[in-house]
């Protein structure tokens, strides 16, 4: 069994013949440690790839800067990125939209889209006896956060400002269309992503989050459900307020912070629903726990979501300051 139907056979419940496995590492890691990681992605092949973007987009005309080292950059909508520690994403100190009044000037990078060529993608999928998922730049939420700034964006919501339909609209319809152009190629799967939970909580009301964010990600299951493709999403923290939601507009697998929940009480009750992709807490186990304590977490995930007939995915998540050895244990202990 191939790495594709290996995935496909766990998405649809089919009992595959293992586990698949995917690893996620942060920039760091790739950075500075390429041999581990070399040896890591020979050793545990993983059965889920994606196609590289940095050539299949047009070029940024706001974007500057090297990202992921220290110092600042800008991203492809002009956000100024700040970087404290090499290898690491950073944060936006300085949003475009700290003032409402530059709202009116502002327009999506549609330049990237314009100027996209993912032909290269169908070559991709045709060599690959891998499941190629499609990361996409989809974040709905988070754009906003990065264009208005978290605060204001969390005072604008609470207050009900018109505004913040108008930015969410603008953004919702940039990512739409981009999401037809990777609804039109050969991969198996596409991604959007969004964070939507704090430690222990939604970081709005679910109510609210239901009327102003639901909707758009309907619409991305829809477009991406009606080419053929399986939806993928990822949101950190303690989302089990959301979960049944995002199953019945169609997400059919689901990354998330699974040590933030409740793991048990999430396989009673949403296993054979969606497929649990990952993962292995990052927090605490990874970074700071034993061997033996890594092995005994995804012990724990797989008695509590794996049943043998499939709706796990193994992934974690390689951190700068994790060791090699816990994510090697990761992968053995899944292999057991």
């Amino acid at each position: 069994m191939n790495g594709r139907e290996r995935v496909v056979r766990a998405l649809r419940f089919q009992q595959p013949d293992r586990v698949p496995r995917q690893l996620w590492y942060l920039p760091g890691v790739e950075m500075y440690r390429q041999d581990e990681l070399a040896a890591m992605l020979e050793r545990f092949p993983p059965d889920i790839v994606q196609p590289q973007h940095a050539d299949l987009y047009g070029r940024a005309e706001r974007a500057h800067g090297t990202p992921n080292v220290v110092g600042r950059y800008r991203d492809d909508w002009g956000c100024e990125w700040t970087v404290a520690e090499p290898g690491v994403i950073g944060e936006v100190k300085h949003p475009p939209l700290a003032a409402w009044s530059a709202l009116d000037q502002l327009t999506p990078p549609w330049e990237i889209l314009t100027n996209a060529d993912l032909d290269p993608v169908r070559h991709f999928c045709d060599s690959s006896d891998r499941f190629v998922n499609a990361g996409t730049s989809l974040r709905p939420f988070e754009r906003m956060q990065f264009l208005r700034g978290t605060e204001d964006l969390f005072i604008d919501l609470a207050y009900g400002d018109a505004r913040v339909l108008k930015l969410r609209d603008m953004i919702h319809d940039f990512y739409m269309h981009e999401l037809e152009l990777w609804a039109a190629t050969d991969v198996d799967a596409i991604t959007f992503i969004d964070d939507w939970g704090s430690q222990t909580q939604l970081l709005i009301s679910p109510d609210m989050w239901r009327q102003l964010f639901k909707p758009l990600y309907a619409d991305y299951c829809r477009v991406i459900r009606d080419a053929g493709k399986f939806v993928f999403m990822h949101s950190d923290g303690q989302i089990e307020a959301i979960y049944p939601d995002l199953i019945e507009i169609g997400v059919h697998a689901l990354n998330s912070q699974l040590f933030c929940m409740d793991i048990e009480r999430l396989g009673r009750q949403y296993q054979g629903k969606v497929t649990f992709w990952g993962e292995i807490d990052r927090q605490h186990v990874l970074p700071y726990g034993s061997v033996a304590e890594v092995v005994e977490a995804v012990n724990r995930v797989r008695g509590a979501l794996n049943r043998g007939q499939g709706g796990v995915i193994a992934q974690c998540e390689w951190g700068n300051d994790v060791p090699a050895e816990n994510v090697t244990a990761v992968f053995e202990a899944w292999l057991e």
